[in-house]
């Protein structure tokens, strides 16, 4: 899935975004009941629901013509929208924003996940189908916004929704971008307009009223904890993706060459914005040494003390609390590690995808979702210490974890104590994401209301038709 580009590309893609952003510095004045933008929740809740019901009027291959083809367009824009993410928020690089983009492209299922079942018997014959809920209101975040938008927008229509989407206000063009570019793709299959919504310029005002506005069926939240606290509160279902912190082990028997390029590749991808991002490296104390050579020799920095001192005092927002969350500073989330030690007088280059930093324990580092590629390394005395701190510092929030090892015991052991949505053994988490690995996509990991990582069929409701006492052949 990498995706090369020369100089040239990325002046012709550049140059392309800016002028449709220069036109588009206002979404809500872009003929919104066309493109799906809107003013305010109401309108876009409205046009919505009209859309569901001409959705559901279609037969599935239709809607399967439809869905192929929004993927068609999101393919051909992918880079376009990763550009424009990128340019908006200041979060992450862009090269990996466009890898998120076509991973939710092309691997978040479709229709086919909608299996029916069948239950044959003396009295007769039962089908269970699977139907949409309505309208869904989603709420998404700044860090994966168009990647989320598409993986989401994906997953509810294949379940046969609509969708209002109110973005992070810190990303609302790319968004309604990304809204505009599956919207016409919709219309150009023959779809019907407005099946994909959004709000021209969200607020937190807008938020709480598509939580709880009438118009829409159940909200899916992603993002962070004081959001999904106020989703869970709105008096109406809501699928909620929180915040991580999740922990990679590496005990005595790993391959370290293979756990050193996956936390490289893991704990960097996008300046470690996705909330499935290692962002704790637990390391049995005989092997440390050797792992933290193999990260050096693959090109990340091994962080001084005297450097990671300086570092404390511009990464935090506040007082650093031990064994505590402590706030970051907003300006330093997502950037590059050069960006960061620029900061405190060191240079690197930006080739340097990420720092890591020996910490104690109860450093701070190690229990704040830090969302920047500044890795902290705990040394334990062995694989049990190592799984148990690991875990604790996972802080049962059911995201993520991932372990390297060879020994079978503790494979097993921190896959069935961590109770996480996502458990990867010797791979980057991007892996359980289905990038390099098996399996489906999803940017919205529903660990707080238990759904994990939703798919089409998390959008629907299970319905029971039963014959009695026919239709039974054998």
């Amino acid at each position: 899935m990498t995706t090369q580009l020369t100089e040239q590309d990325i002046s012709n893609i550049v140059q392309q975004v800016l002028s449709e952003l220069k036109t588009r510095q206002n979404p809500a004045t872009v003929a919104p009941a066309q493109v799906g933008v809107f003013n305010d929740v109401t309108s876009a809740a409205t046009a919505a629901q009209r859309a569901q019901k001409l959705w559901m009027a279609l037969p599935l291959e239709k809607r399967k013509e439809v869905i192929a083809h929004v993927r068609e367009r999101l393919r051909e824009n992918a880079q376009v929208l990763a550009w424009a993410a990128w340019r908006e928020t200041g979060l992450g690089r862009y090269e990996d924003k466009i890898e998120k983009n076509l991973l939710n492209i092309n691997k978040v299922p479709g229709i086919e996940d909608l299996e029916p079942m069948a239950w044959s018997g003396d009295r007769g014959l039962t089908v269970m189908e699977r139907a949409p809920f309505g309208v869904i209101g989603s709420i998404t975040p700044t860090t994966n916004p168009t990647a989320t938008v598409i993986g989401n927008a994906l997953a509810i229509i294949a379940g046969g929704n609509a969708v209002v989407f109110n973005p992070h206000p810190s990303a609302k063009e790319c968004c309604a971008r990304a809204i505009v570019t599956i919207n016409q793709a919709i219309i150009e299959a023959g779809g019907p307009a407005n099946l994909v919504t959004g709000i021209a310029n969200p607020t937190i005002e807008s938020a709480q009223e598509l939580m709880k506005h009438p118009g829409t069926a159940l909200t899916l939240v992603t993002g962070g904890g004081e959001v999904v606290k106020v989703a869970m509160s709105s008096g109406k279902r809501a699928i909620c993706a929180g915040p991580g912190n999740p922990p990679v082990v590496v005990d005595e028997t790993a391959d370290l060459e293979l756990a050193a390029k996956g936390i490289i590749k893991g704990a960097s991808f996008d300046n470690n914005i996705i909330c499935t991002d290692e962002k704790v490296l637990v390391v049995v104390e005989s092997v440390a040494d050797q792992l933290i050579n193999n990260l050096r020799g693959l090109g990340a920095r091994i962080l001084t003390s005297d450097e990671l001192q300086r570092l404390e005092k511009i990464i935090f927002s506040e007082t650093p609390k031990l064994n505590h969350h402590t706030g970051l500073n907003k300006k330093l989330i997502g950037q590059n590690l050069s960006v960061i030690l620029k900061e405190i007088g060191v240079t690197v280059g930006d080739e340097v995808r990420l720092g890591i930093a020996q910490v104690p324990r109860e450093h701070t580092l190690v229990w704040t979702e830090q969302m920047m590629p500044v890795l902290p390394l705990v040394r334990v005395k062995n694989a049990d210490e190592a799984i148990d701190f690991g875990l604790a510092a996972e802080g049962n929030r059911r995201h993520t974890a991932v372990i390297y090892s060879r020994q079978l015991d503790n494979l097993s052991r921190m896959a069935k104590e961590s109770n996480v949505s996502i458990f990867v053994k010797n791979g980057p988490n991007l892996a359980g994401l289905g990038y390099g690995g098996e399996g489906f996509c999803s940017f919205s990991i529903a660990g707080t209301t238990g759904e994990g990582m939703t798919r089409p069929r998390t959008f629907t409701r299970e319905r029971r038709c039963t014959l009695v006492d026919s239709f039974r052949i054998v």
